[in-house]
């Protein structure tokens, strides 16, 4: 019963606390575009998703060999594509035969996007961009991918609408340095969590401290205490990968502004428009 209580006035004081312009709709990102409905990271899934009226499109960013920025989870093609090997080890050519995969491991007619491709599908309609900036097959930073991102974005007046994304605070740190006013966030595992053996509501201070517009944590490490916190700081809260419906609730009742979830579609029917 205490603990009741004490939840619901660090809710109830998380809303006097919300930041200015910040509203009290929780906001659906599809992440990887849908991956439980479309092949991920997909032109498919993006305009599908955007079909679906999602308020974001989430997706995930590695460099080639050649320098051309695409669309993909993994640093390797083996798992979600028919290719092989390091993204970093192969030029953009190289990638033209390749397709997607679904999840069952079955081919399809979709290539690899390229961030340029995606946002030119995304610029017509009114939907918010989460990038997210990885890293190597061996873990090293992509020289010079935080320049691209920003510039793709930017030459197509796409940067206002975009939050770019990054679980590395030295990614983070050079998006600042290149444009202060960019929308940036940090990402936060369980893992983070447990290594630095800190309360969740810590990677608040983490992100302020970056820098960072917003946070991203894994959801099963929010709780209202989070949420106090972020709202305090005037940090916006993405919550990740949300896919079942009593997380999806949970989420939406603790008052996280932002739900990444494979399953976009259940998430809109939980959060109509």
């Amino acid at each position: 019963m205490k603990r009741a209580i004490l939840v619901g006035v660090l809710l109830a004081l998380s809303a006097l606390a919300a930041p200015s312009g910040s509203g009290s709709a929780t906001l659906v990102a599809a992440h990887r575009g849908g991956a439980a409905l479309w092949p991920e990271n997909s032109l498919l899934a993006f305009r599908s998703a955007i079909a679906l009226r999602v308020d974001f499109l989430e997706f995930d960013l590695h460099q080639t060999a050649d320098g051309e920025v695409i669309v993909l989870h993994d640093p390797t093609l083996e798992r979600t594509t028919t290719g092989k090997g390091a993204v970093g080890d192969l030029k953009l050519a190289d990638l033209t035969p390749v397709r997607l995969r679904t999840r069952a491991g079955a081919a399809t007619a979709e290539a690899v996007p390229t961030l340029g491709a995606l946002l030119d599908l995304a610029a017509p309609a009114a939907v918010g961009l989460l990038p997210e900036i990885k890293v190597g097959a061996k873990g090293q930073r992509y020289p010079g991918i935080e320049e691209k991102v920003l510039g793709l974005h930017r030459a197509r007046g796409l940067l206002e609408r975009a939050t770019i994304q990054a679980f590395q605070p030295e990614t983070l740190r050079r998006l600042r340095e290149l444009d202060g006013k960019a929308r940036t966030m940090l990402l936060v595992s369980r893992g983070d969590v447990e290594r630095d053996r800190a309360r969740p509501a810590e990677a608040v201070r983490r992100a302020r401290e970056l820098g960072a517009t917003d946070l991203g944590m894994n959801h099963r490490l929010i709780d209202a205490d989070v949420i106090v916190a972020a709202r305090a700081a005037g940090i916006r809260l993405s919550a990740w990968t949300v896919n079942e419906e009593a997380d999806l609730r949970r989420m939406i009742d603790l008052g996280a502004d932002i739900v990444m979830s494979d399953r976009p579609d259940l998430a809109r029917r939980l959060l109509p428009r």
